[in-house]
Formats: structure tokens, sequence, C-alpha cells
């Protein structure tokens, strides 16, 4: 497990502090401006030059994109450096998670194509400058439950435990507001798959919102689903908000029924509760690998780690249907890029007391964009039981890394989920201007219902 010594010493040290911390001094704020990037990686590469310097992101213009339209592969020219099989993966397990492993001894066909690495993470100046004044002055409460003092940034680039780290991956950039088409697929061990939900979403970050911290509402994000396929769920709409303090605020979220023509919120769309809009393959937990309130946890900030994860993933956006990226039995891999990046490992434990069907978690967070590349369950039994992956892609008009679909296998059954997969889709995610706030509103989802 390949840690750096210093983040060691400062993983066992972070153990022993409260989550509820004071904000960083300035002198430990201004590495954000010398040896870290504004968001708190390492500026500089590792030691034998696998993953290089960053070096302000890509932000190179794709002049054959229009808004509203597919995305193109900045680096479709690559070829893999090597790949990983089920006949050598044990000489690269110092560098795969363990739900990694556990797939190639699962599948011998599976593979993991290894391409060169490259930092394209980026954000506009005004979100880094709002990162610098967050370090400063963000803080969490309620035991590290909620954020306050933080806007427009990440709240937490230098982080000092667990919660605060998990708290950066959900309110990572991702900009102001974007829509996007997207479907949502089950697989089985037997190699079938079947489409679950066709949706548009519509996503908006008031925390993120420019030049708007003095009517910040406290929400971090509000999202609209409006279903197109298939024909029983055609006509639904669903509305999420997720507030800075859920144990306060809850993650209140609304359903309209077209069988009823009535809007109805939804008692518990948190935790280990099935969603849904995944025919109860994934927990609302799960989304975007974790998402919602932390306190059925302890979370453990272990330090850092060089690890083979997908990332600019621009290639896998490439076919021009949804069902070919599908193998019989996880995402063909010759669709899916991997790189080698330095990730924070952070592990989740069930607190004494509580119930979730996972109560052992681990996360992959990405240093340059705090997004959660990678993430494995384990089971009341203690045994591994899902491995999950986010596959991120460059967007140079943003600019930023952002998420695109996602996923978790089922190690113990065989059977696998694929939400948010875009290729079939002509907009494949769109920034945009903020919406007003009365768009998500209950009120709004039945004027958009069409039966």
């Amino acid at each position: 497990m390949n840690f750096s010594r210093s983040l060691i010493v400062a993983s066992i040290a972070l153990t022993f502090l409260n989550t509820a911390q004071a904000a960083v001094s300035v002198e430990e704020a201004d590495q954000l401006k010398s040896v870290l990037t504004p968001f708190g990686a390492e500026r500089a590469g590792n030691a034998d030059g696998s993953i290089p310097e960053w070096t302000g992101g890509y932000t190179t213009p794709d002049n054959n994109y229009k808004p509203g339209g597919r995305r193109g592969d900045p680096f479709a020219n690559e070829q893999p450096l090597f790949s990983i099989t089920s006949a050598n993966y044990k000489d690269y397990a110092d560098r795969l998670i363990e739900g990694q492993q556990a797939m190639f001894a699962k599948y011998p066909d599976y593979r993991i194509d290894v391409y060169p690495t490259h930092r394209t993470a980026a954000a506009p100046q005004w979100v880094y400058d709002n990162t610098y004044r967050n370090a400063l002055e963000a803080k969490l409460v309620k035991d590290g439950q909620a954020v306050t003092g933080a806007y427009g940034g990440v709240p937490f680039p230098i982080p000092q435990n667990g919660n605060e780290a998990m708290w950066n991956h959900m309110l990572r950039w991702q900009g102001e507001a974007y829509t996007f088409e997207f479907s949502a697929y089950n697989g089985t061990s037997t190699g079938r798959t079947s489409l679950t939900s066709t949706n548009s979403g519509f996503y908006q970050f008031p925390y993120y919102i420019r030049d708007g911290r003095e009517t910040f509402n406290g929400l971090y994000r509000q999202l609209k689903l409006i279903p197109t396929a298939p024909p029983l769920q055609a006509g639904q709409s669903i509305l999420a908000l997720d507030p800075l303090d859920p144990l306060a605020k809850g993650r209140p979220t609304w359903q309209y029924l077209t069988g009823q023509r009535r809007t109805r919120k939804l008692p518990n769309a948190a935790y280990d509760t099935p969603a849904f809009v995944t025919s109860g393959q994934m927990n609302y937990d799960e989304v975007y690998l974790f998402e919602g309130p932390m306190n059925r946890y302890d979370w453990k900030l272990v330090g850092k780690q060089e690890l083979y994860v997908p990332y600019n993933n621009n290639k896998n956006l490439q076919p021009a249907k949804d069902t070919d990226i599908f193998g019989a039995n996880f995402l063909k891999p010759e669709h899916v890029r991997w790189e080698l990046h330095r990730v924070w490992v952070v592990e989740a434990n069930l607190v004494p007391g509580n119930r979730h069907v996972m109560p052992k978690r681990k996360f992959y967070l990405d240093e340059d964009t705090w997004q959660a590349v990678l993430a494995d369950n384990w089971d009341a039994k203690g045994q591994l039981w899902k491995t999950a992956y986010l596959l991120n892609f460059v967007a140079p008009d943003l600019p930023g890394v952002v998420n695109s679909s996602f996923g978790v296998y089922d190690l113990q059954t065989g059977n696998w989920f694929a939400n948010t997969v875009i290729n079939g889709a002509t907009d494949q995610v769109t920034f945009r201007e903020p919406w007003p706030n009365s768009f998500f509103t209950p009120d709004s989802l039945a004027s958009e219902g069409v039966r």
C-alpha cells in the first residue's frame, strides 16, 4: 500500500481529532498557491514521473463541440501503456483496490487498460478564490454532519479528517447548472441487460452560483429528473434538494405520480433505502458512490495512495449506443480508460447502535477533483459485497473534470447496475446559466406531468 510516509503519520494524528474542526491557518492556506493546487492536491508529480506535475489542467477548447451535442475525446489517439488481466493482476495488487482484484478473480476476461496519466482538473479562477477563502473560514459542525462558512469552492482543500474529505466529494466542482439525457440499466449474472429508466436530468448547484454568496439558500444541490421511458415511468418527475445541514433539514424529495395526478413527498430518500429509480439495485447513498447524511458511520481519513482508477473517460462517451459499452458482466474494457492517480482513502465504519446493510465501506477520492472514483462495500458478515466506479470526463468548456456514468458490481451474485449512461443521448451534459429557484419546487412537478 504505497502510502507517503508523511501522509501515514498525518493520518494517524487525524484519528485523534474531533470532527468539529477550526479552519486552517493562513500559512497552511497559502500552500494552495505554491506546493498544492488550488483544490489542495500535490502540484508535483510522483517520484518516477508516471504521475506528472499539475500545470493548470486541460482547458483547450473543443472546436467541434456544440452545446446540447455529443462530446469528443482529446486523447483519442493514445494507446494503452499496458493491460492488467486475470493472468497478471497480482503483479499490480499494490495499485488495485480490493474490489478490482475481486473482479479479476471472478471474471477471467476482465481487463484494465492503463493509459498515460493526464492531470486535467481545472476550474474558473473565482472557484479557486472561493476555495482559498473556504480553507480559512469553512468549518464542520454537529460532529461533522453539517458545513458552515463555505461557499463556491471546495470546502476543505486541506482536510483534517474523513468527514471533511467526504464533504469535498459532495461539494465537488460540477458547474453552476447543467442538463443531460441518460439511461440506467440492470445487468444479470447470465449476461442479460435491461433498461430500467431513461430520463431528462436538470441539475443545479446553488452553492456554486457565481456571486450568489449573499443570497445562498443553504442547498448545495437541486435536481429534477423527468423519466421518458419505459412507458410505466414516462410522465413522472422527481425532485430532490440537498442541504449543507442534512440532519436538521433532511433530504426533501418529491415524486409526481401520473396515476394519481399528484405530487407525493418521499419518506426517506437517504441511507440504505433502495432507490426506486434503480429498480432497487442501488441504495440512495450509493448514488455517485456516496451522497446524503453521513451520521451512520465513523469516517477515517486513512491517507493517500497511488492507484489505477477510471479517469478522463471521454473515450467511454464515443460509442453511439448505450448497449455498445456493455459486456456480459461489466463494461467493455476497450471503452474504459484507466490512469494512475493519487487518491485519498477514506474508510467508513458503522457507528455502534446504528444500522446499515453495508457496515464497512471504503472510498477513493481523486486528489485533483475530490470526486470519489472507486468504492468498496462490505456486508454484515464482513465479506466484500459490492465494488463501485464513477467515470469522469474532460469538459474544457466549463472548465472541469466532471462525472458522467457510475455503477456497481455485486461480487456475490454477479448482478451489476450502470447508471446515468449517456452514450445514446443527444445531450451529453450541457452546462448552462442557473434556473430560478421556482423551477425546483414541488408545485413545478405537477405542471410537467404529461398524463
